[in-house]
């Protein structure tokens, strides 16, 4: 539990994972609320504990691209959970009704679509 320790962390994963957010800039949503300071440090735990990983962006070298690690990616049936739980429970989830529709009909086909799209 140490590694997902707070909402930040989670909420970066979950970024990362469904949102297809990579750089720095993508994760300071205002909506989410997160202080640049507490960003800063769960990228670097993340980084630092393997679950996700820092490269130079290929097209604007002084910016960096966050990816999930295969390590992070195997948190793919962990993040489903939770989003299943949260529709479940939330009546004012954020997750849009198809990918709850295809999340209850065919979740191994969405595991391989997440999957493939995070390659």
């Amino acid at each position: 539990m140490g590694v997902f320790g707070d909402q930040w962390t989670l909420l970066i994963i979950r970024d990362l994972m469904f949102k297809g957010k990579k750089h720095y800039g993508e994760f300071s949503d205002p909506a989410e609320g997160i202080a640049t300071n507490i960003l800063s440090d769960r990228l670097a735990r993340l980084v630092s504990d393997g679950i996700i990983k820092k490269d130079r962006d290929p097209s604007h070298g002084a910016r960096f691209v966050y990816r999930l690690s295969e390590k992070g990616k195997d948190l793919l049936p962990v993040m489903l959970a939770i989003v299943e739980w949260s529709a479940k429970y939330d009546a004012n989830t954020e997750t849009p009704p198809a990918f709850l529709e295809k999340l209850r009909r065919d979740p191994a086909a969405l595991k391989t679509e997440i999957l493939q799209a995070l390659a």
